[in-house]
Formats: C-alpha cells, sequence, structure tokens
C-alpha cells in the first residue's frame, strides 16, 4: 500500500494560496484593490466587508477609486480606512473616495521586506508543523502494520520531495515580491 499525500498537498496548497493573499494585502507603492480586503466598513449597525458597500477600482498606478453604492457610506468608509492604519491618504470628492498610494520611501521598503520575510517564515513553520503530522502518521501506519518498512522509506522520500517543492515556490513567490517592494 502506498502513502497517500493528496490531502497533505491540498494542505500546502492552501499555505501557499494563503501567502499570495497576504502579500496582496501590502502598501508597496501600487494601487492594489487587495490592499482593502482586510478592511470592514460599519453599515448599518454590522461590520462588513469593504466589497459589500462599494466597488474597487484602479484609477491609476498611484490611486484607487472606491465608489460606495450608498453615498451616506463614504464617511463610514474613510473612517474604516484610517483605522486599518495602512499608510493610505484618502480624499473624498462628488464621486466617492480617491485612495492615494504614497511613494514609498527607502526606510519602509526596508521594513517591508522584513515583514514579507516574516510573512514568508511563518508559512514555512506552518509547512514544518504539516511535514511532522504527515510523518508521524507514516509511522503510525507502518507500526500498524498498514506500511511496510520499505513503504515508510518511500513515503519519506516523497513528504521530502513535496516539501522541497513547496518551499521552493514560497520563496519564488517572496523574491517575486521583494523585487517588486525595492523597485
Amino acid at each position: 500500500m502506498q502513502y497517500n499525500f493528496s490531502n497533505f498537498k491540498t494542505e500546502l496548497k492552501k499555505v501557499g494560496d494563503f501567502l499570495s493573499k497576504e502579500y496582496g494585502q501590502l502598501n508597496i507603492g501600487r494601487a492594489s484593490p487587495m490592499i482593502l480586503d482586510g478592511v470592514s466598513v460599519e453599515s448599518y449597525g454590522s461590520r462588513v466587508p469593504m466589497k459589500n458597500v462599494a466597488s474597487v477600482t484602479i484609477e491609476d498606478p498611484k490611486t484607487l477609486r472606491i465608489a460606495p453604492w450608498d453615498k451616506s457610506q463614504i464617511k463610514e468608509i474613510e473612517k474604516a480606512i484610517a483605522a486599518a492604519n495602512l499608510g493610505l491618504s484618502v480624499a473624498t470628492d462628488d464621486l466617492g473616495i480617491r485612495v492615494v498610494f504614497p511613494q514609498l520611501t527607502a526606510e519602509t521598503r526596508q521594513s517591508l521586506v522584513k515583514v514579507l520575510k516574516e510573512k514568508l517564515e511563518e508559512q514555512r513553520i506552518t509547512v514544518r508543523r504539516e511535514r511532522e503530522r504527515i510523518w508521524k502518521d507514516v509511522e503510525a501506519k507502518e507500526k500498524d502494520g498498514k506500511l511496510t518498512e520499505d513503504e515508510k522509506f518511500k513515503a519519506k522520500d516523497e513528504l521530502q520531495k513535496i516539501i522541497d517543492e513547496v518551499n521552493r515556490n514560497l520563496e519564488a513567490s517572496f523574491e517575486k515580491k521583494q523585487k517588486e517592494v525595492m523597485g
């Protein structure tokens, strides 16, 4: 019997997707609607995601346009963006809200790279935890007689190949984002 890694691969794909999402929500000096994904707005007595109260579009490389569906929500959206502390400047006009991404300084770029590294390391730790969980499962199956010793070592080799691939993908994602940040 061969060990089945399909659930493990699915979990690791989630790790890569999560890292990409986290990187997308960082302000790298270019307009990206994803940065507002984590912002929730007070709307009619409850907190809802920004995308539920307004459309967010890219106006130019440094500016987002937020067009609320209900114009009475403009002040609440403005407050929510300010409270999110994303380092963005907000200006209200007759069409809605303009969110301007400031030019990044060298110091800001360096601190962003540190944040990118921290997020990468968090995901590497998650991958290591998953690897340990799977390895314990493989060893348990061998003890129970469901796997032979040869199958156990084949599973170990396969596990390492999968881990190496995931780590390469995470590193590639980090390097790509680092290049964007550093300009």
